[in-house]
């Protein structure tokens, strides 16, 4: 079973902007990430052997978000093919479900950056199902703290 999230935008950005909660993460992701976490979306998917992570700008000519948004994406590819979780745990001040089993099984799943146009993907990729497990329970908490859960997938898989 796949699931798919991306972080709403529109009304719900009021709403989101007003939960303080939610303001706190998103100013500790724009310093961690250097990217303007209201000006840019998430997407977390479930895929059977793992997952992805895609990071948009809102906009093309959103170019310095752009570059930022790349960057940040090969950073965590880079620190996670090491077992690193650090920067999740700083953006959300709290440990995230799933990475003490994919640090640990590190040796065993592969980080793939691709560019997008106004951004980019990690793939994430196992054929270990214990590390299937956690990689799922680490997107399905981005998923719920991004507050993008409860959104369905949208043809193509993309947003």
């Amino acid at each position: 079973m796949m699931a798919f999230a991306a972080c709403g935008r529109g009304s719900e950005s009021a709403r989101r902007q007003s939960d303080s909660a939610f303001a706190a993460m998103q100013a500790r992701g724009h310093a961690v990430m250097g990217v303007d976490q209201y000006g840019s979306a998430h997407v977390f998917e479930d895929l059977v052997d793992g997952g992805r992570i895609v990071l948009d700008a809102d906009s093309l000519s959103d170019s310095t978000g752009i570059v930022a948004i790349r960057q940040h994406m090969r950073d965590i590819a880079t620190a996670f093919r090491a077992g690193d979780f650090a920067r999740p745990f700083r953006v959300h001040a709290q440990v995230v479900p799933g990475t003490s089993v994919m640090a640990a099984r590190r040796n065993r799943i592969t980080y793939e950056v691709t560019d997008r146009p106004r951004g980019a993907e990690v793939r994430i990729r196992t054929t270990d199902s214990a590390a299937v497990v956690a990689i799922h329970a680490f997107l399905a908490f981005q998923r719920t703290e991004h507050h993008a859960a409860g959104h369905e997938a949208m043809p193509g898989g993309v947003h």
